[in-house]
């Protein structure tokens, strides 16, 4: 961590996604009907953003987002559906016919299988990835404008692509999924993460690399392998594509959060703790200066995996879930927080929700009321714990 990183610790901290309100929703809809114009959607989005700005400042927040509220889903760079792809900021891909594959994984709340595979085609790279929208420009720079905290910018880690290759429709242009993986890192270095630095951000985050949501889950890890994937090869290679979007970059905090699968409704992914991956993973992270990590279940088990964080690395405890809206307790959470720093420096740790609120549109059963009482609760936390 270097000195300009460490003097400004985020102690209360946020993943990225804030709940929709009803009116972006129903002017997203009007869009996509064709009775809502650009320029009224725009409208509708900042005004949504402004909104955001205001809850997370006046929570107490150490670092704020847009809570991408511009996106339909968190996954921005190459849209799951077919109606997102004129918003993307990559082309280059198509929508092809497939198995349902990495959708079938899912979980309802009460470990149930979900069902959320409707469509009959799944996005995949055919051509070499073109930039068609700057992101930054679109999204990044209204934040920066407008806050007066601190602010992020989060965006999907390399490793996350790895659905969109496929060994039919994608090796001619990519022979292997590294190799497309590599070119997505490429883009995040050559065309984001300058632009953020451009603009004074100073907090870049990486979203949902696979470590987690693939392969802690045992059966998720077992379906992969029946579909002819390498594990432990492409654990490796993930980690270390994903290690190669901040080099040489400095004076920033590089963030990475390290999801466990979240989806509208309370959806997870990963029944399984960090044991499994994090000492492949974490030593290889050397470009990080912090790791998001959830810990809002048992699911996730326990703190020990933190040992093998590099000592230059911070850490953030996903402690507050966003999948219900009850409101933990201030005391409870101020309790894991010193078990874990039996594991590693309090220095070294910070708080936040496990997740984003809204990975999609339709965002997880809270209420607004609901999720501003938890950012509260996180930066009332980080308060008593690192009396901040």
């Amino acid at each position: 961590m270097t000195a300009s990183t460490r003097a400004r610790v985020a102690r209360a901290d946020v993943v990225g996604s804030l709940l929709r309100p009803a009116y972006l929703r129903q002017a997203r809809q009007g869009a996509r009907a064709g009775t809502v114009s650009a320029a009224d959607l725009r409208a509708a989005e900042d005004r949504a953003v402004r909104e955001a700005i205001s809850v997370q400042e006046s929570a107490g927040l150490d670092v704020i987002t847009d809570g991408e509220l511009r996106r339909q889903s968190w996954v921005v760079t190459i849209p799951l559906r077919e109606e997102g792809a004129s918003h993307a900021p990559l082309a280059g891909y198509e929508f092809l016919p497939a198995e349902p594959g990495w959708w079938s994984l899912w979980k309802e709340p009460d470990g149930r299988r979900a069902q959320v595979w409707t469509a009959a085609t799944r996005p995949f790279v055919t051509k070499g990835l073109r930039v068609v929208r700057d992101i930054v420009a679109e999204e990044y720079a209204f934040l920066k404008a407008n806050a007066h905290a601190r602010t992020k910018f989060t965006i999907p880690a390399p490793s996350w692509h790895r659905i969109f290759w496929h060994p039919e429709y994608s090796r001619a242009v990519y022979p292997t999924p590294e190799d497309f993986l590599r070119a997505v890192a490429a883009y995040l270095r050559e065309e984001v993460v300058p632009k953020i630095i451009a603009l004074g951000g100073d907090y870049i985050q990486m979203d949902a690399p696979n470590y987690a949501q693939w392969h802690v889950d045992a059966g998720n890890r077992a379906a992969f392998e029946a579909w002819g994937h390498d594990m432990t090869a492409e654990l490796t290679a993930d980690a270390e594509i994903d290690n190669t979007v901040f080099e040489g970059v400095g004076g920033v905090t590089r963030a990475i959060h390290i999801c466990r699968g979240n989806a509208p409704g309370g959806r997870w992914l990963a029944d399984g703790g960090y044991e499994r991956i994090a000492g492949e993973v974490f030593p290889r992270l050397t470009n990080y200066d912090r790791l998001l990590l959830e810990y809002d279940t048992p699911r996730a088990g326990d703190f020990g995996p933190l040992r093998h964080v590099r000592p230059e690395t911070a850490v953030v405890l996903g402690l507050l879930t966003t999948k219900q809206g009850a409101l933990e307790d201030a005391a409870a959470v101020e309790r894991r927080i010193r078990e874990a720093s039996q594991h590693i420096s309090l220095t070294r740790l910070a708080v936040s929700p496990q997740c984003g609120f809204a990975s999609g549109e339709a965002g997880n059963p809270l209420t607004l009321e609901q999720q501003e009482a938890k950012l509260r609760r996180v930066a009332e936390v980080a308060r008593r714990v690192w009396r901040a």
